[in-house]
């Protein structure tokens, strides 16, 4: 897929998720499948670009191109100098948050919440693209703010008229949180109305539903969030089945668990000792989820504090279920 002057393995993106969607989750979904994989968003509040945290967050150093660094925030000069800042150390594409619904982001009107002032997203886009004439902007938004005000078309247009190069759609108002289920219809009403690329976003778990959104919005390419988490080969499963309309075989327990080994030594190596084991737990928890025993085997685990402890827990746990591979999964755990 040629997007936005980078050609990508495919049109299958990683959203971009607050504490998981870090370099070492970057760099496996696109080792498994993904054509591209933004950044978890960097505040555009200037005073925390030195901290620990932030700098993570920009880290992208080894991963496959392109470079996309998510920035939020609510006032347009600010932004503007977050898409500076963040070009200058090596981001390739920048993307405004406009579809976070978490409160922390919404009770300071950064996020979904933007969608209720047209205006202030104009004033938004409109200095990002400014601030950064040679890196493309794209934009990340929901269908509106709550049922009765699905202004994404208005949105949308807007953007187009900014100047963004693409936009990603999340079929969820910020009313809705991640409650009920995605619809695609304002997806695909968005699609029709403007010419850049629009990626569809919300509820893909399955290479049968990637294909379905894809058909049914006309969208360009799908950006998957929660499901890949614990679950990062689903984008090889949807690529092939794109491909091919064939579905691959699920992943042996064995595989599993060398994925999920090399993930913990990234993330080990990211973040240090003490911090890696404790973010490692719960990608330990996503991994395992829906196999027979993992609620005791993640109680105990998540008591443990070094890395030797939760690597042997780990181990032991994915060799026990090696020998019987085909029987150990259940529909809850």
């Amino acid at each position: 897929m040629n997007y936005l002057g980078f050609t990508l393995r495919n049109n299958l993106f990683v959203a971009p998720m607050a504490g998981v969607t870090d370099r070492p989750f970057r760099q496996l979904c696109k080792k498994l499948g993904a054509g591209l994989a933004v950044s978890e968003m960097v505040t555009s509040n200037s005073l925390l670009y030195g901290s620990a945290k932030t700098r993570r967050r920009a880290d992208h150093t080894g991963e496959v191109e392109p470079i996309v660094v998510q920035i939020a925030g609510a006032d347009p000069a600010l932004m503007a100098q977050a898409a500076r800042y963040n070009v200058e150390r090596g981001a390739q594409i920048i993307d405004i948050n406009m579809g976070c619904p978490a409160k922390k982001v919404c009770n300071v009107m950064a996020g979904s919440a933007l969608m209720q002032n047209e205006a202030l997203v104009a004033g938004i886009l409109n200095a990002v693209v400014a601030a950064v004439p040679e890196t493309p902007v794209t934009l990340k938004f929901r269908t509106g703010w709550n049922r009765e005000n699905k202004n994404a078309p208005t949105i949308a247009r807007i953007a187009e008229d900014c100047g963004v190069r693409a936009i990603a759609i999340h079929g969820r108002t910020r009313a809705d949180q991640y409650q009920g289920c995605a619809e695609y219809d304002t997806i695909a009403l968005v699609k029709s109305q403007v010419k850049i690329p629009v990626i569809a976003n919300g509820d893909i778990a399955t290479p049968e539903k990637a294909k379905f959104v894809l058909d049914y919005t006309g969208a360009d390419g799908v950006m998957i969030g929660r499901a890949a988490q614990g679950r990062p080969w689903l984008f090889r499963e949807i690529e092939h089945f794109l491909k091919t309309g064939a579905v691959l075989p699920a992943p042996t327990f064995a595989e599993i668990h060398a994925i999920l080994r090399e993930h913990l030594a990234d993330l080990y190596a990211f973040y240090g000792a003490d911090t890696g084991v404790r973010i490692a737990r719960k990608h330990i928890s996503w991994y395992t989820k829906g196999i027979v025993g993992a609620a005791r085997f993640r109680h105990a685990m998540n008591q443990l504090e070094a890395i030797d402890a939760q690597l042997a827990a780990t181990d032991e746990f994915f060799l026990a279920h090696c020998a019987n591979d085909a029987i150990h999964y259940m529909e809850a755990a």
